[in-house]
């Protein structure tokens, strides 16, 4: 029988309030949605608007020609954004699920453009999707003794 004498471990779940403030004090993410029946994760950079995770995207992207199809609401999409420490395993981590609608008018997506610049240097980033979180669950990975060992 192998025994771990390292430090334990617990973890709390955070109110909605405090998993979206954690997830405003980063900028990349994961973006997961649907594509041919499929799950597709894609590593994209977001910024916080009006309550909303806004990415960049550009035209012949997959997340792009989805929302650009969606009726209605949009198209249900996950984001997941984290801060987790390699080595001690102490950090936070935040799921989004909600409705992903493409920014169509035109002094929006000039102002998200002011605001959201690609991390990846891409041409013809000029799309942008917003994500409306419907769902939205943290959870704080600290040691015993209550201490998270990321700043968020």
């Amino acid at each position: 029988m192998i025994r771990d004498h390292g430090p334990t471990s617990r973890r709390i779940d955070l109110e909605r309030a405090e998993a979206l403030r954690l997830l405003g004090s980063v900028t990349l993410g994961r973006i997961v949605f649907t594509l041919q029946a499929l799950p597709t994760v894609r590593p994209v950079n977001h910024v916080l608007d009006g309550g909303d995770i806004v990415i960049r995207t550009h035209e012949g992207a997959a997340l792009t020609s989805r929302a650009q199809r969606a009726a209605g609401a949009g198209v249900v999409v996950a984001y997941e954004a984290d801060a987790i420490d390699p080595v001690t395993h102490l950090g936070w981590s935040v799921v989004v699920t909600g409705y992903a609608r493409l920014v169509t008018d035109p002094g929006e997506l000039a102002r998200i453009r002011g605001l959201l610049h690609p991390w990846a240097p891409q041409q013809g980033m000029d799309q942008a999707v917003r994500i409306r979180p419907d769902l939205v669950t943290g959870v704080l990975l600290t040691d015993s003794g209550g201490t998270a060992g990321i700043a968020g």
